[in-house]
């Protein structure tokens, strides 16, 4: 007797998402990698759907809190992200409106005031240099970037004229 490939493609999916949380999109590449006919993946990715298993909103509402805190990414580098995972555009929107400019800017300083401690006895250039970079890899707007940057740099001890 034959296998069952809803069988097969449910327990692929299921496998996937006791490992870690995904989109749609990621657990379709995986069933698509395991050979699997894309009218069974629908099928299958369908009624996980309906059954709450498969939540694209509620992935990229956790996505985007996690990398927030876990990583301190901004809203840029966290929109690159959930299109890496494969999360539509519309569900990445919303999921990007929840993040709060104030509380972006205060993760901004406080990834610049550890970073700043590694930085100590540098003149301020390099430590301006090096902390945009770091910025600017994590998805922070110039602007924002550059006014905390400038804050720390002007407060550091090293910096600060008596």
């Amino acid at each position: 007797m034959e296998p069952d490939p809803h069988e097969i493609a449910r327990q692929i999916v299921l496998r996937q998402l006791t490992q870690a949380p995904r989109s749609r999109a990621q657990l379709e590449a995986a069933l698509a990698r395991r050979g699997c006919p894309p009218e069974v993946a629908s099928a299958v990715l369908n009624r996980m759907s309906e059954v709450g298993l498969v939540d694209d909103t509620a992935y990229a509402g956790m996505l985007v809190r996690s990398q927030q805190v876990g990583r301190g990414l901004a809203r840029r580098a966290l929109a690159h992200e959930l299109r890496l995972k494969g999360v539509d555009e519309e569900i990445a929107r919303a999921a990007l409106e929840e993040i709060d400019p104030e509380a972006e800017e205060e993760r901004a300083r406080d990834l610049v005031a550890r970073r700043m401690r590694s930085l100590h006895g540098l003149e301020a250039t390099t430590q301006t240099r090096r902390l945009a970079g770091m910025l600017a890899r994590k998805g922070y707007p110039s602007d924002l970037a550059l006014r905390v940057i400038r804050e720390a740099v002007r407060e550091a001890p090293e910096h600060r004229r008596d």
